[in-house]
């Protein structure tokens, strides 16, 4: 384009209808864009942080409707918290340490969101104990009666051994109890759903008000890893900002240009207090699983920005006006920017399909975020920087560097992967790395691989509580619920049944222990024998299986719901790995398969476990076709802007190599695709196409006008591969930061984005011209490079 040293002298008339609308209006578009910062930063400063059980949930999946139509009868076996209240100096039975016990326990029932008919510890009247004796049964409370009793000590501890609470309720070296509190997921007073991060406050609050030199307190459960989460996310803001100074120290060694570099930070910035506000005025809220999502804006934000400025930068070098320069690097850019950002918008959009509303509304805040950038970085950029412009100096330098030593040294390398030799040498490496890569890919695993909360690191306070609960209770907190359906849940027919399945997963590794309505009876008709183990057994006869059924009502009415329509197989597992949930799900599914019948129905799933299990089906089942679908958009986009099979093949091409990749770190980092992990695949693929999309934009427009591949992409590496290098490395050292984090898939997320970006620029500036080599080298006219016209108007 011709060099315009005057704005006068330039025709504010030419270019298409945008051009023209935008900068022969550029005080509107500012003064929009002042109006549109104050209103929504103002909303962005009330923009909640919380998440929610059920948003965790995928809530189509038919396992997890049969979860919700029976929730009300399996209430404390979905999202729970257990409450370990250790005595250091001793075992439980002390005075001064069970007052604390009931301190703690009428504390927390007193937690709004706290299902209190159904909360249990040795301080609720719902815990009970039952005996046999000559005259038949004898039951009451386990916490006896305090006033007026020397004795209560030692009847506690008959209490509890007569119970059967060792190991649930009671550890088993009698040095801790446990309170299990069930969580509603809506406030019963207010009738809105239940905040995560006041409830974690409170709980903080009892925690911190309880404990003593003698008392250890250990919580886990979903409320309390959110609130650990929430915490975290002062110091996810702190690596955050750690990531903004990194991009505006990249930038400014890139430019040496102050102002041209706090404007192009600043604008990006503009897109992450816009996407804040607008999701305060849509009711979004701010949880810790999408906190990837500013960051993502700031990144995408600033990889465009820097695209205009670079053009704009070396225009002015050659002597344009900075407006002129500014029209010209939007007439360049802008179909370029236009569909990457719209491919962004599609692949995140892809995320939708998935049946987690946590990614589901990521996928739509994401959305939101990249749709802003069309103005903030598309139009308003090339606006602002028409008025600032960049130093002299800095313009000519940017022009002097293409010249340079070093830049020439990098030229040639990678122009020399044009020529056929280098060419096949490149396809064939990245060829024989994706084969083995997609080897090692094919072990990933779908859930957890390691005990505990993995979205924390091992040694945090919650995995520790963990760890200490696993080592001192024989029965898990991982539990996986079966749901048995039938016209009456105290049949002989529906009894054995659940007998079979329990003795099958009793077989099944990972299973630690069930318990039933087959448990209940064989003890009940014992305990009607005089506790006779010569009587356990599932009687025929309908008297004895009543009686010996009716016990369960009393004191397991976690087991059975009113009607006596619905009964729980409970299953505890050692952990919720993925490996181990799989198992079970088969083992149950194959017995449903065999001994269902339409009087009788085994249901999945409940329990904590269950739950998660569910999450890891429809994660593997959202996986491929989310690649599909991705892939698929991803191609339509890029064949609209270039109008050509082969084009599209050399920029799709270094995108799946780096997401088979991505598959094989994980295996080698031992990260399994869970709901916090599997959004970074789909950002690879989002963020990495912009690479191609500008190198192919300039190189493509280049060759329509005769020149010869190299002389195109030599180009192209004038005017933005440099640029595109820059952002990479710059993007990729802000997240590598995150590795430091103390939320453990923070810093997985930190791995994975740093590895993607890396081979993503990789990918694009050796295997474009490699891949053009044997695809786009065509004569000038031909169908191949036809598609840059646009571009290049």
């Amino acid at each position: 384009m011709p060099v315009v040293a005057d704005a006068v002298d330039f025709d504010r008339r030419s270019g298409i209808w945008l051009e023209r609308a935008v900068f022969n209006h550029r005080l509107v578009i500012l003064a929009i864009c002042l109006f549109m910062t104050l209103a929504l930063g103002w909303q962005a400063m009330k923009l909640p942080v919380n998440a929610s059980f059920d948003q965790m949930i995928p809530q189509s999946h038919p396992y997890i409707k049969n979860y919700f139509e029976n929730r009300d009868a399996m209430r404390g076996m979905g999202n729970t918290i257990r409450i370990v209240v250790e005595n250091r100096k001793g075992d439980i039975f002390d005075k001064e340490y069970l007052r604390h016990l009931e301190k703690i326990t009428d504390a927390v029932y007193l937690l709004p969101g706290v299902d209190q008919g159904y909360m249990r510890g040795l301080w609720t009247a719902s815990l009970r104990w039952t005996e046999i004796t000559e005259e038949g049964f004898r039951g009451g409370p386990v916490m006896p009666r305090w006033k007026d009793n020397p004795n209560v000590l030692e009847e506690l501890r008959i209490n509890i051994a007569r119970s059967g609470i060792v190991g649930s309720l009671v550890a088993n070296d009698m040095k801790s109890s446990m309170i299990v509190v069930p969580l509603l997921e809506v406030n019963a007073e207010t009738g809105e759903p239940l905040d995560y991060a006041r409830f974690g406050q409170l709980l903080a609050e009892v925690i911190e008000s309880s404990e003593a030199p003698d008392i250890a307190l250990h919580v886990v459960g979903f409320a309390k890893l959110v609130h650990d989460l929430i915490e975290g996310l002062h110091q996810v803001m702190q690596y955050f900002a750690i990531s903004v100074l990194i991009a505006t120290a990249f930038m400014y060694l890139y430019t040496r240009c102050v102002r041209s570099t706090l404007l192009l930070v600043f604008s990006a910035l503009l897109g992450v207090v816009w996407l804040l506000g607008l999701l305060q005025l849509f009711g979004y809220n701010l949880n810790p699983y999408s906190i990837l999502v500013p960051f993502l804006i700031f990144a995408v934000g600033l990889s465009h920005g820097a695209q205009k400025m670079n053009g704009i930068m070396q225009d002015i070098g050659r002597g344009t006006h900075p407006y002129v320069a500014a029209r010209y690097t939007f007439r360049r850019l802008f179909v370029a920017g236009l569909t990457a950002l719209l491919t962004n918008i599609v692949g995140f959009a892809v995320l939708a399909i998935i049946d987690i509303p946590v990614i589901r509304e990521m996928a739509v805040t994401t959305s939101i975020g990249v749709s802003v950038l069309i103005f903030t970085k598309l139009m308003l950029i090339p606006v602002m920087l028409s008025y600032v412009g960049v130093s002299r100096k800095a313009a000519a330098r940017s022009l002097n560097e293409q010249a340079g030593r070093l830049t020439g040294t990098a030229h040639s390398l990678l122009t020399g992967f044009t020529h056929a030799r280098r060419a096949r040498i490149a396809v064939a490496l990245a060829a024989v790395l994706a084969v083995g890569a997609a080897v090692v890919g094919r072990q990933v695993q779908f859930g957890d691989l390691s005990p505990g909360a993995p979205e924390l690191r091992q040694d945090s306070a919650y995995n520790r509580d963990n760890a200490f609960i696993t080592a001192n209770y024989g029965l898990s907190s991982d539990q996986f619920v079966v749901m048995i359906k039938s016209p009456r849940c105290s049949s002989f027919e529906l009894i054995t049944e659940a007998d079979r399945l329990g003795a099958l997963l009793l077989e099944t590794e990972g299973v630690q222990t069930t318990y039933s309505v087959a448990n209940g009876v064989r003890a009940g008709m014992s305990a009607n024998f005089e506790g006779s183990p010569s009587w356990v057994m599932i009687p025929r006869g309908f008297d004895n299986r009543e009686s010996a059924f009716n016990s369960i009502a009393t004191y397991r009415p976690d087991l059975v719901d009113r009607t006596c329509r619905l009964s729980s197989f409970i299953v505890y597992l050692t952990d919720h790995k993925a490996d181990t949930l799989a198992r079970v799900v088969d083992t149950v599914e194959r017995f449903a398969a065999e001994h269902q019948t339409p009087d009788r129905q085994f249901l999945l799933a409940g329990g904590s476990a269950g739950i998660e299990a569910t999450t890891n089906i429809v994660v593997r089942q959202s996986f491929w076709v989310m690649h599909f679908i991705l892939y698929g958009a991803v191609t339509l986009l890029c064949f609209i802007t270039f109008r050509s099979w082969r084009a599209v093949l050399v920029a799709l091409i270094p995108l799946v190599i780096t997401s088979i990749l991505c598959e094989a770190l994980m295996v080698w980092l031992g990260i399994g695709i869970k709901v916090a992990t599997l959004p970074v695949i789909a950002v690879g693929v989002g963020v990495g196409v912009d690479y191609a999309l500008y190198l192919l934009s300039i190189q493509l427009a280049v060759q329509r006008h005769g020149a010869t591949l190299k002389e195109a992409y030599t180009r192209s590496l004038d005017f933005t591969g440099r640029i595109v290098a820059l952002v990479g490395v710059t993007m990729a050292a802000g997240v590598i930061t995150w590795v430091w984090s103390p939320i453990k898939f923070q810093a997985d997320m930190g791995i994975l984005l740093s590895f993607m970006f890396l081979w993503n620029l990789l990918g694009a500036l050796v295997l474009i011209p490699a891949l053009s080599h044997f695809l786009l080298r065509g004569s000038p006219n031909s169908s191949s490079v036809r598609a840059a016209d646009p571009v290049a108007a």
